[in-house]
């Protein structure tokens, strides 16, 4: 796969060039103690069918009722996409037989959804930027599970996801590659994460996506698609797409079509392979629900869901860029996730009160710090940012000894080491250790005489105009000092003294 001079993703065939063309269909668990039509729990990782209640199993005479902690959640989504909020909508039932569906039919809404058109800003390399639109966000109850490797001879089911609440947001086919697949996915996890109404979770499953991949030559009609079930990775995503576009082009190719169907993608093999043929709407006998009442909104529902919501990531990433100067590789990183976003903004609060500096004469080094610094040493010990052993307050008092020149940089990194091991205050680290700066003028200009007059030659080749002999009294001074010398303080004094 290749970029050509506009930027676009190709694929590079015998008959020349083709395009990928990719939707996506995710999945999101709405975020909820009990299930969309029914008080059972939604707890993950219970026990096979324990968290089940009559009409999940669908008993005779138990009817839906809706959960409406599950709608604000959705209108709230919908809010966070830019996404237009239908006042007015429906549940259907979709019609199909599988052993983990005991109704015979699912829940969902199909001709007036919940959510209607909207559109996410999605960042790709080199500082690119592409609007992927949003065709629909509608409600709709999970299926069962279907456990195939517990038994020789049986397939069992297990029926605790069998109407857990599920988003399910649309896109229009406005992707081009698995890149821009990838950093749509990454950005509607992050978007769902920050205002709380799915966890994100892909590994349990409250988050996957069906994905739909053709190919076509450029400027023409969309070409057949297939479409990619219960992906549950952003990685597995990105893979599959590229698999499977470069499957449907060495086909046509090849003279041959592209059948309508759905397919699965095998992580180990890193490959595709064929589920079943594809349904189209129809197949499903949609209907309208005859136990649920369509669901109607008036403005100030809406308003209330649109003032619960927190700062959103594009807010935040803008406000880290122009307020604070942050260097804009730096704030979407820290903006990429919730938990990095609010840890740093925490950071800051405690290192404007602890420094008295603007928060924009410090960000910048905080965010280095941060990215760097703290992420590294968390990385080494297998850490991540929620259960790190050094709080944003006492990163903001190890940040201050070093705004201050208490302690230097390099000695910073040590102090850091110890406080993830022990949880040690880091101004008892640098007592402890003796790692304060020498910042003395008087102390270190007596280094720097005593030096000079141990290296008559190199001041004299100084004064010839070998400038770069500095370095070495650098050198000297921060060893005699046990490398506590304040390196500006000492630049500043061998500066002026080997001037003569």
């Amino acid at each position: 796969m290749n970029k050509d001079m506009s930027n676009k993703y190709i694929i590079k065939g015998a008959t020349g060039d083709w395009e990928i063309v990719v939707g996506l269909e995710i999945h999101a668990q709405v975020t909820s103690n009990a299930k969309l039509f029914s008080g059972a729990s939604t707890e993950f990782g219970s026990e096979p069918n324990s968290n089940v209640s009559l009409v999940d199993a669908a008993f005779p005479g138990m009817l839906p009722v809706i959960n409406g902690e599950c709608v604000r959640q959705a209108v709230r989504t919908g809010l966070a996409l830019g996404a237009e909020i239908n006042k007015f909508s429906r549940f259907d039932r979709k019609n199909y037989f599988y052993a983990d569906l005991p109704q015979g039919y699912q829940i969902s809404q199909f001709a007036h959804p919940i959510v209607g058109e909207g559109e996410v800003v999605v960042e790709l390399e080199g500082g690119i930027t592409k609007t992927i639109g949003i065709e629909r966000l509608h409600l709709e109850q999970d299926a069962g599970k279907s456990i195939h490797d517990q038994h020789p001879s049986f397939t069992l089911v297990d029926l605790n996801r069998s109407g857990v609440a599920l988003m399910e947001i649309v896109s229009k086919p406005d992707m081009r590659s698995p890149e821009e697949a990838g950093a749509y996915l990454r950005k509607i996890r992050t978007l769902l994460r920050y205002i709380g109404s799915c966890d994100g979770n892909m590994e349990q499953g409250s988050m996957r996506a069906d994905v739909n991949v053709s190919v076509r030559r450029s400027g023409e009609p969309f070409g057949t698609r297939c479409e990619i079930k219960n992906v549950n990775s952003v990685r597995f995503v990105m893979q599959a797409i590229d698999y499977e576009a470069r499957r449907q082009v060495d086909i046509l190719e090849d003279g041959g079509t592209i059948d309508q169907e759905t397919r699965l993608f095998d992580p180990g093999k890193g490959e595709t392979r064929s589920m079943r043929s594809k349904e189209e709407a129809h197949d499903y006998r949609y209907f309208p629900d005859p136990d649920l009442l369509p669901l109607e909104f008036d403005d100030a529902f809406i308003d209330e869901a649109r003032e619960s919501l927190p700062e959103l990531p594009d807010a935040k990433l803008a406000r880290f860029v122009g307020e604070w100067g942050l260097p804009a590789y730096n704030a979407a990183t820290l903006v990429g996730e919730k938990e990095s976003a609010l840890w740093f903004e925490d950071l800051m609060g405690h290192l404007v009160k602890q420094t008295g500096k603007p928060a924009e004469a410090i960000a910048s080094r905080a965010s280095n710090w941060m990215l760097s610094d703290l992420f590294g040493h968390l990385n080494k010990v297998g850490k991540s940012l929620t259960d790190s052993p050094v709080s944003a307050e006492q990163g903001a008092k190890l940040l201050a000894l070093v705004l201050d020149d208490t302690i230097s940089g390099s000695a910073a990194k040590d102090v850091l080491d110890d406080m993830i091991e022990t949880g040690r205050d880091p101004a008892v680290i640098v007592e402890e250790k003796g790692l304060k700066q020498v910042s003395d003028t008087g102390a270190l200009e007596a280094m720097v005489d005593k030096i000079m007059e141990a290296n008559p030659a190199q001041v004299a080749q100084f004064r010839e105009g070998k400038t770069k002999v500095l370095g070495f009294f650098v050198g000297q001074v921060m060893k005699e000092s046990r490398g506590q010398a304040n390196p500006a303080v000492v630049n500043k004094i061998l500066a002026e003294k080997l001037k003569g």
